[in-house]
């Protein structure tokens, strides 16, 4: 029996903060533990409407933090569903500051989180399959499989040798660069 598909579009959330004295640092930065929260929050409603079940914080990929984001700042977070597997479900997130007065908007994070859906009890439950549909969503869909595996492989999950799609991408890379 085949899974249900859905689109990313149907998981695509926006929202967006205001940044307060409470949010920053001493420097007057919004405090990178506040903008991680946001953007487990705007992923996890993400996993929500992909998967219509509750669903947990799996995974958190690197976050890089490009530029400072000012207090006083408005900040638009982007996170829809790349891939689906069994339960687990990877989302990515962008996010945007925009200093209104001065008419400026850049993008300051992007990041990547898994997510498993869960059952009444906490049991994981399998979740729809992505159909991805534009050229963007597309590339995102082929490299969820490559990042879910160095998600493993770094969590000791799974075995190097066993990341296939993981090492074609670097042998790939290697009989280019010879």
């Amino acid at each position: 029996m085949s899974r249900k598909k859905k689109f990313p579009r149907e998981s695509f959330v926006s929202m967006t903060e205001l940044v307060l004295p409470n949010d920053t640092n001493t420097l007057n930065n919004l405090m990178g533990g506040r903008l991680m929260h946001w953007m487990d929050v705007v992923s996890a409603i993400a996993g929500q409407k992909h998967a219509n079940r509750t669903v947990v914080t799996a995974s958190v990929d690197n976050i890089s933090f490009r530029q400072p984001i000012q207090l006083g700042n408005v900040v638009t977070l982007r996170a829809k569903v790349t891939r689906a597997f069994s339960s687990s479900m990877e989302v990515r997130i962008d996010v945007e500051a925009e200093d209104i007065p001065a008419n400026k908007k850049y993008s300051s994070n992007s990041a990547y989180f898994t997510f498993v859906a869960v059952d009444q009890n906490g049991q994981p439950i399998d979740v729809p399959e992505v159909e991805p549909e534009t050229e963007e969503e597309k590339i995102l869909y082929e490299g969820a499989l490559r990042r879910r595996q160095l998600r493993l492989v770094l969590s000791g999950r799974m075995k190097a040798h066993e990341a296939k799609e993981l090492k074609a991408l670097f042998d790939a890379q290697v009989e280019r660069s010879s």
